[in-house]
């Protein structure tokens, strides 16, 4: 049955990481026991092949590897976004193919980094990205790794098109769901790509967070888009103040700090791919006094003991 991103698409989203082996080749059981705590935590979607899953260090056989794993994991009970992360429009168009053979249920496109295209250019590599497949597609604007800005009138440019369901917000504008409320489509979806402003975003209009954070925690993060959807947005202030410490970790160096802690908890190795190396010991001890501030909140059993 189809359910439109409009019903998914929405709340906190982890974006999980690739967990490798000694051999650094993916480790599958791990990946796929991070998709299945993410569905007993009733996240509405997973997305791979991204930000923190080292996307950059993937070769395309590994990234449909990858996303078949999660969408066989799934069976239906989450979604699963598939990162088609390429500053060539080509070679982002091939992992898109990919990914909708590999049974994706929407595409994650970014800004293309590197490159720094004009606006004109953007609007002309995310169409073709979109014509030549049939899956809704997920723009992903982060200008720190990118350089250039998705401007707003590029946006409202390519929302002309149904297929683009929604923004996953890098650029620490909060104030952007609610400027743009009002030119939006009826289902259009704004998530903050940020943790540190998630909770900003989302009582400023924005729709949930594409999240590193949900990864270690993801029962909190949905209880604090509950308050806030609740208006009960002190407690929702209080909840996601505990988490800040370990957001800055993670921010600080991602996504080797992300895969640290899940290390930490038994869910994965730390191995990373170069040229991210594994946390340094003084990084190690900071992720762990982050730890200990939510541990009251019995998230975290037995960590720092």
């Amino acid at each position: 049955m189809f359910i439109p991103p409009s019903a998914w698409f929405t709340g906190f989203i982890p974006d999980l990481p690739t967990p490798f082996d000694a051999a650094d080749a993916i480790d599958i059981k791990a990946f796929a026991a991070l998709c299945e705590r993410q569905i007993a935590a009733s996240a509405p979607a997973v997305v791979v092949c991204e930000t923190a899953g080292e996307a950059s260090t993937l070769s395309p056989a590994e990234q449909e590897l990858v996303i078949r794993t999660a969408v066989d994991v799934a069976r239906g009970r989450v979604r699963v976004i598939a990162g088609a992360v390429s500053n060539s429009t080509s070679h982002a168009i091939e992992l898109a193919r990919r990914a909708e053979a590999a049974g994706a249920d929407a595409v994650m496109s970014v800004v293309p980094a590197y490159n720094k295209p004009m606006q004109e250019g953007m609007l002309a590599h995310f169409r073709a990205i979109a014509g030549a497949i049939g899956l809704p597609v997920i723009l992903h604007d982060i200008p720190s790794r990118t350089l250039r800005p998705l401007a707003d009138e590029t946006l409202l440019r390519l929302i002309e098109s149904r297929q683009f369901v929604g923004l996953r917000d890098g650029s620490g504008d909060i104030t952007r769901p609610m400027r743009l409320s009002r030119h939006l489509p009826a289902g259009f979806r704004f998530l903050s790509g940020d943790d540190s402003t998630a909770f900003g975003f989302m009582t400023d209009g924005g729709d949930g967070a594409i999240s590193e954070v949900a990864n270690i925690a993801p029962d909190l993060c949905r209880t604090i888009f509950s308050h806030v959807r609740q208006g009960r947005l002190q407690s929702a202030r209080y909840l996601h103040k505990r988490l800040i410490p370990l957001i800055a970790c993670l921010a600080k160096e991602s996504p080797a700090a992300l895969k640290y802690a899940l290390s930490v908890l038994g869910l994965m190795s730390e191995a990373t791919r170069l040229p991210i190396v594994p946390l340094e010991a003084a990084a190690q001890r900071e992720v762990i006094r982050a730890f200990a501030a939510i541990a009251d909140e019995e998230l975290i059993d037995g960590v720092g003991a």
